[in-house]
């Protein structure tokens, strides 16, 4: 599938896009999404279905969708998917600052609208697709919310709910993912098994139930790298919380060991890994040392908008 990326801008196309999937009421002093799937308007949660938040209650839908940057078509079909996590992925950035910060992450839709969309800041996997599940929800996606494992270089993988990755069904199964930092850019189809080409990159996916497997390759002569492994069971946000502070306080989460701070580029990637600034574009790579921790601040800033 070839990615609309005309349809990702500075500028959100506001609320008349917004009203082609539903309309705006405000519940509470929050803006709220209604006349959309069934299953979104329910009062209680379906025990038997934990895929899906009941009530849709991101914020300001608008303010996160310029927040991204995403203007165009908001109906829920696969190309409204790949702009809006092709533009997710070179907005909002990969980092765990607030670990280094003394920060606590909390899972939760409200907690994390505030960091990401009003205070413009990133996030590690369960607070990026976390959100981006609430926005996939709001404009009418069903969405589920995944437990991987990644893939270790000694054939291993990590425990579950290591990462979380993000089931999309629409006519078909997509696997989507803005909370991985350098992998696929557009979400990839769950049912292919053949090569799925993104730019110099391919990737694939191998079923070895009750698994998922995804693999990577550079390249057309590079070897296949596995990335990591789901099964499609839904979870919700407290089924990850032992694991996410794991990675906030253990010395042996790669969390806590470094500073990062990615974002992708149309051409390429831009990495802060503390000190060393790394830059890719077009295939090339460059990296320099910052001289201190006021270059530091001013490069996260001017590069990622992030102000810790």
């Amino acid at each position: 599938m070839t990615c609309p990326r005309a349809f990702c801008g500075r500028r959100c196309c506001g609320a008349a896009a917004i009203a082609k999937v539903g309309r705006l009421e405000q519940n509470n002093g929050l803006l709220q999404i209604v006349g959309l799937l069934p299953e979104l308007q329910v009062k209680e949660k379906p025990k038997q279905n934990p895929s899906h938040e009941t009530t849709i209650m991101i914020p300001d839908i608008q303010a996160y969708l310029d927040r991204i940057g995403c203007q165009g078509p908001l109906a829920p079909t696969a190309e409204t998917l790949c702009a809006l996590q092709v533009a997710h992925l070179q907005t909002v950035p990969f980092e765990n600052l607030s670990i280094h910060a003394g920060q606590p992450i909390v899972l939760d839709t409200d907690s994390l609208f505030e960091k990401v969309v009003v205070q413009r800041r990133g996030g590690f996997c369960y607070e990026l697709n976390g959100l981006f599940a609430g926005l996939l929800r709001a404009l009418g996606f069903t969405v589920g919310m995944l437990s991987a494992e990644v893939a270790r270089a000694d054939g291993s993988f990590s425990p579950e709910y290591d990462h979380m990755a993000l089931l999309v069904t629409l006519a078909d199964r997509w696997l989507a993912d803005v909370g991985f930092g350098d992998s696929f850019r557009e979400p990839l189809r769950l049912d292919e098994r053949g090569e799925q080409d993104q730019g110099d990159r391919t990737y694939r996916i191998e079923e070895d139930a009750p698994f998922f497997i995804v693999l990577q390759r550079q390249g057309a002569d590079g070897p296949w790298e596995r990335q990591y492994r789901f099964t499609l069971q839904p979870h919700e946000f407290p089924d990850y919380a032992a694991r996410c502070l794991f990675h906030q306080t253990s010395p042996e989460s790669h969390f806590t060991q470094k500073r990062v701070c990615s974002l992708a580029t149309p051409d390429g990637r831009v990495t802060l890994s503390d000190l060393r600034l790394i830059t890719t574009r077009a295939g090339v790579r460059q990296e320099r040392m910052l001289e201190n921790e006021e270059e530091y601040a001013a490069t996260l800033n001017d590069l990622f908008g992030v102000v810790v």
